[in-house]
């Protein structure tokens, strides 16, 4: 993935949907930020997407769900999950079901900066 691509951030809480993409675009990614994963997925951002990072824990579908609902609806894009919660349970679920990351939060840039080097 190269820099200019553009990654798509789902997150419930503002302050950290902000947080990330502030930190992801001074990557050298363009960014889209969405407060849920249904508003993600009406979008029309979904085929646009290079890589999605997703928050597990979200009203509605969470992280996993989502990845579930991409992969089922045929797309592959790169998903990266965080999540202030980083159990095992969750990230062997989350590695079964394709992820490429699972992060704990508060991100370590230099965690984040290597998932999206490995894309």
């Amino acid at each position: 993935m190269t820099h200019g691509s553009t990654i798509s951030i789902v997150d419930d809480d503002p302050w950290a949907r902000r947080g990330l993409g502030d930190l992801v675009q001074s990557l050298g990614y363009a960014v889209r930020t969405f407060a849920s994963a249904e508003e993600f997925v009406a979008s029309g951002s979904v085929d646009d997407s290079s890589c999605l990072i997703t928050d597990l824990h979200m009203p509605g579908l969470d992280g996993i769900d989502l990845q579930d609902r991409l992969r089922q609806d045929g797309c592959r894009i790169p998903v990266i999950i965080v999540t202030a919660y980083p159990e095992e349970h969750h990230r062997a679920q989350a590695f079964a079901g394709g992820a490429t990351g699972f992060l704990a939060k508060p991100l370590d840039e230099g965690a984040l900066v290597a998932c999206l080097a490995r894309l």
